[in-house]
């Protein structure tokens, strides 16, 4: 520990930046199409596998709660390990869990390797951020974030195109996942030819007791979420329910009190009590809600409801994926070039809530133009949502802590979108039912044991039975989005509060940039005066 700040780093070139964000945006994008090209697959797979509406959204749900309950895991081990070396760990778990998924017979064993995958997506998505902030001064992050963000718009526009390709081919399904292992591979070899960052031995202690804790206890209740109320587990009101509930609430509030007395906890309670990053976390988990919840379904409407086929479906997506690009790309550039980042925030939260909005009006009648604008007004204000709520976050905290804080967010954004595809896949599929039966008892057709909304397999029902669930699927998910919408309100009232601070142009907090006392924990000119004026790594980076 040295008595006095380090001499400022030489500053990276746009050049050496990029060189060195080759590989990490590879292996990132890899992740993203992963996640994105089983979306126009799905149908499919649950009709060769026999699946419910309930496995559909838990072949989301499952990678969504591995991603989430690791995520501050991976970005703890990041301010603690060599980055460059878990990255790679993480492409491995990736490749094994796509392998395992595409060798999948049974629904049980697809949700185990999505699992897998999800720990692997928690460890890419956390270390993407922290190498980033080790590496670039805020008021020039905005412009690497945007890069990031258009990153994932083409990731997530190319996922549903080449699964729906994929599927519509002689392949077939399987090859959604194994598709992603010579990806994977390729972007292992470009980070380390590309990714040269030193690492510097730490004093390191790893909060075993917490992990266990944060991942048992946001399982516990992500499980109990996505079966209450279901006919076929529990109630709400019921002794399952209350005995998960309780047991989720105990294993959290034991979290708390572990991480306020351990020496490195997973998630460092003086930066979630930061009044940036705490408002951050409330409208991160708003938006998961949001963008997991809603657009989840939005390639299940498009082939169950209006008849498109896999390819046809991931077309259809283009328009929020055009969106997303666009928001996530040109707020980056803007809050580059004038460091201010709030309007930004208000804007999306603002679109985010209309795009929902209006495609809760949306059914099975709707032309397909008008879907394209509403979804495309939701992709604009995802855009200019996820990279800077982090951006936001990370202005605010030592480069020392910059793995831990994005962990943070990109944790709660993934718990709020496991919660939301559970929550909302559950609401769907109970919707679906009650318009199924409505419809068939119109037209005079029996239903059998009441369980008319139970079955994604419409290829062997009569036609006019066909034509019902088409209709009950359409109209049923315009609930999805309405439901959203208002979840998205809290987004917005929550960037209302926080306090803008212009990007700092250091990559870690300097003394003279904080005269006087802040009024947020960890602002303080005493706690800045401590920090580092650089990192290890980028200093060895701008080498």
């Amino acid at each position: 520990m040295s008595s006095q700040p380090a001499a400022p780093p030489l500053a990276m070139t746009h050049r050496q930046i990029m060189e060195a964000l080759t590989g990490l945006l590879a292996a990132f994008f890899t992740a993203i199409l992963s996640s994105t090209i089983v979306a126009n697959a799905l149908p499919t797979i649950m009709s060769d596998l026999h699946g419910t509406q309930t496995d559909f959204a838990w072949v989301i749900t499952a990678a969504l709660l591995a991603n989430a309950v690791t995520t501050p895991i991976w970005g703890k081990l990041s301010d603690l390990f060599n980055k460059k070396l878990l990255v790679q760990l993480s492409i491995l778990i990736f490749v094994a869990g796509s392998v395992m998924a595409g060798l999948s017979e049974t629904i049980p064993l697809l949700l185990t390797a999505r699992v897998i995958q999800g720990v692997a997506m928690g460890g890419l998505t956390a270390l993407a951020q922290a190498i980033i902030g080790t590496m670039i001064p805020p008021r020039d992050r905005g412009k690497y974030s945007g890069y990031m963000g258009a990153v994932m718009a083409v990731g997530t526009a190319g996922g549903p195109l080449l699964g729906g390709f994929i599927v519509d081919s002689p392949l077939g399904w399987r090859w959604t996942f194994f598709i992603c292992v010579p990806l994977a591979v390729v972007a292992l070899i470009l980070l380390q030819i590309t990714l040269k960052i030193e690492h510097i031995k730490r004093h390191v202690k790893i909060d075993g007791l917490g992990s266990i804790l944060l991942t048992s206890g946001v399982s516990l209740l992500l499980i109990w979420v996505s079966f209450a109320g279901n006919p076929a587990y529990y109630d709400w009101v019921s002794w399952q329910s209350a005995a998960m509930v309780g047991g989720g609430v105990v294993l959290l509030a034991l979290l708390v009190l572990v991480e306020s007395k351990v020496e490195q906890p997973i998630i460092p309670l003086k930066i979630i009590s930061e009044r940036t990053t705490a408002l951050a976390v409330i409208a991160s988990v708003a938006v998961g809600i949001a963008m997991f919840g809603s657009t989840t379904f939005l390639g299940q409407y498009f082939q169950v409801a209006r008849g498109a086929t896999p390819t046809e479906a991931g077309l259809l997506t283009l328009p929020m994926i055009a969106g997303n690009l666009t928001g996530s790309v040109v707020s980056g550039l803007l809050i580059s070039r004038t460091g201010k980042w709030k309007g930004y925030l208000i804007g999306g939260s603002i679109l985010l809530i209309g795009g929902l909005g209006l495609a809760g009006t949306m059914d099975h009648t709707t032309e397909l133009w008008q879907a394209g604008i509403f979804t495309a007004i939701l992709g604009v204000g995802l855009g200019m949502l996820m990279q800077n709520l982090v951006l936001a976050v990370q202005n605010t905290v030592r480069a020392s802590d910059i793995g831990s804080a994005s962990a943070s967010v990109a944790f709660f954004r993934s718990v709020g979108g496991a919660i939301g595809v559970s929550v909302l896949g559950a609401v769907l599929s109970s919707r679906v039912s009650e318009l199924a039966a409505q419809g068939l008892a119109a037209a005079g057709i029996p239903v059998e044991g009441g369980s008319a909304g139970a079955s994604m397999d419409l290829v062997d029902m009569p036609a006019p039975v066909r034509e019902i669930m088409r209709a009950a699927y359409g109209d049923a998910t315009a609930e999805v989005f309405l439901i959203s919408a208002g979840v998205a309100v809290i987004a917005l009232i929550s960037v209302l509060f926080i306090k803008e601070r212009p990007l700092r142009r250091t990559v870690d907090i300097q003394p003279e940039a904080q005269p006087g006392a802040g009024t947020d924990a960890g602002e303080s000119a005493a706690e800045s005066a401590k920090a580092e004026s650089t990192t290890p790594e980028l200093a060895s980076a701008s080498r």
